[in-house]
């Protein structure tokens, strides 16, 4: 396989996974879609079949009219034989054949209305069977999205609650951090200044007279003589 060919394979797959992803995210929509075109479908199944029923009807009526108009010109055919009139007689055969012809052909389209009709109406009553449990898993299937839905709205606030809470939890260990160091902070600046308030008393008083310095090298030298 050429690269040019490995790449509009790849282009290919890449493409149906888009659609399948499109296809997934829109379920519950492309369903509720093919459950009214079908519902649409099963709503022209029943004009179609009002139809038939009505052309059945008028077959039917029309099948029936001429039998009477037979029975009529036979009973005119019975009437001239008796008179003799036999041309009279064969001229009303002929339109008895004629009417009888024209009656089978209305039984025989009033048997294929029927026919129809009886096919059609077992249809129906499946596709009304068949969307009848379509939609009642419909409503299963749209339930069980809402909950999926609501569980997983819960689980991504717990989520982020939890994330939440550690950043919290961190910014006031950081606080805690930087209130401490603060603390420290002024805890020796206090000291040093006590230490410095302690030497310029020190010196202030050596000044005066009332408090001894440090002992110089001489005296601390002459001490030690004198302890020989």
């Amino acid at each position: 396989m050429s690269i040019l060919e490995k790449m509009m394979t790849a282009l290919k797959g890449g493409a149906n996974e888009a659609g399948e992803a499109i296809i997934d995210s829109q379920a519950l929509r492309i369903l509720d879609q093919e459950v009214r075109e079908a519902s649409e479908e099963l709503k022209l199944s029943k004009q179609s079949l009002v139809s038939i029923i009505a052309h059945q009807k008028v077959a039917e009526e029309k099948a029936a009219k001429f039998a009477k108009d037979i029975a009529e010109y036979e009973g005119y055919a019975m009437k001239a034989l008796d008179k003799g009139d036999e041309v009279l007689a064969r001229d009303v055969a002929e339109k008895i054949a004629t009417l009888e012809t024209q009656a089978d052909a209305e039984q025989h389209a009033a048997k294929g209305f029927a026919v129809n009709a009886e096919r059609l109406k077992d249809a129906i009553k499946l596709a009304e069977s068949n969307i009848k449990r379509l939609k009642q898993q419909v409503d299963t299937v749209k339930a069980t999205e809402s909950v999926q839905k609501a569980q997983k709205t819960v689980a991504a606030r717990h989520s982020g609650s939890n994330s939440r809470l550690r950043t919290a939890m961190d910014s006031l260990e950081r606080i805690k951090e930087k209130q401490a160091m603060t603390e420290a902070t002024l805890n020796a600046a206090t000291e040093l200044a006590e230490e410095t308030n302690d030497v310029s008393l020190q010196e202030r008083l050596e000044k005066a007279g009332i408090a001894q310095g440090a002992a110089r090298a001489e005296d601390i030298l002459a001490r030690l003589k004198n302890k020989k």
